[in-house]
């Protein structure tokens, strides 16, 4: 689409042409299926670097490009974020141990589209209460992409994630948010995880974000680390974390990055 004559609504976002929506697919299906791709390497005894060497030798055989290596300074192709890590975990010496729950969170450009997703792993034997989290916060994210849809509100997104959270006794991280992108890594708006129905920019066919809510087991503050990138919750208590890649359709919304190996749930297949 001509960048000059593209649309933008009063509230600054961009709305993407029918023919946007394949460069799309593209992305955020070569994003899943590198996401499925190092899904069996998720053990006890892997370092976090190993998983992110891993994702950068895939992304190389694919002929894709990363969009997080040499994103203001950063120089890994993935965020790896385990257990308390709330979001942005860079990869290291740290050995998964078992037990571990991990959100491991990618983003390629292919052809000029950007395709972002992240999920959640585990290392081993999944204890209960980490199952719970994980699937309240995948449920929260179906929720909030349910609401999806022309006329719907971003507000509309946030209460339904946020209310469902809750009512699970969890809480809703409020410092880190959706976004959107297309052909750029953010972009107008921010997609908040909680909020009030009705209320925010009206979505409209053709705008394109991500959903990401972070949930955590305790309260819902982070903090960020000393070096700049890792998130953590300040209780310490366990965080998880689920993001799609939508674009609304003229009857409510496709999801770019699903699983094609159906594996998006750690407890899948």
């Amino acid at each position: 689409m001509d960048e000059m004559r593209a649309r933008i609504t009063k509230d600054g976002i961009r709305i993407y042409e029918d023919a946007d929506f394949v460069g799309m697919r593209i992305a955020g299906r070569s994003a899943a299926e590198i996401l499925d791709a190092v899904a069996p390497l998720v053990v006890p005894g892997i370092t976090t670097a190993e998983l992110d060497d891993f994702i950068t030798a895939e992304i190389a055989r694919r002929g894709v490009t990363s969009a997080t290596i040499g994103y203001k300074g950063y120089k890994h192709a993935s965020c790896i974020s385990v257990n308390h890590v709330v979001c942005h975990g860079i990869p290291g010496a740290k050995v998964l141990a078992d037990g571990d729950i991990l959100n491991i969170d990618v983003t390629v450009i292919v052809d000029g589209w950007f395709g972002d997703t992240s999920r959640m792993y585990v290392a081993g034997a999944l204890a209960r209460k980490s199952e719970r989290l994980i699937e309240v916060t995948h449920e929260g994210l179906m929720r909030g992409i349910a609401a999806v849809k022309p006329g719907n509100t971003f507000g509309d997104i946030g209460h339904a994630i946020q209310s469902y959270v809750e009512s699970q006794r969890m809480s809703v991280v409020r410092d880190f948010c959706g976004h959107g992108l297309g052909r750029v890594f953010h972009a107008p708006p921010n997609v908040l995880h909680y909020g009030r129905a009705g209320f925010g920019p009206v979505l409209e066919e053709g705008m394109f974000f991500t959903i990401e809510p972070m949930v955590n087991l305790g309260r819902p503050e982070t903090k960020v680390l000393s070096d700049d990138w890792t998130a953590v919750t300040r209780d310490k208590s366990l965080s998880a974390q689920f993001e799609h890649s939508v674009g609304v359709t003229a009857t409510g919304c496709e999801i770019f990055t699903a699983s094609p190996a159906g594996k998006f749930h750690p407890t899948w297949g």
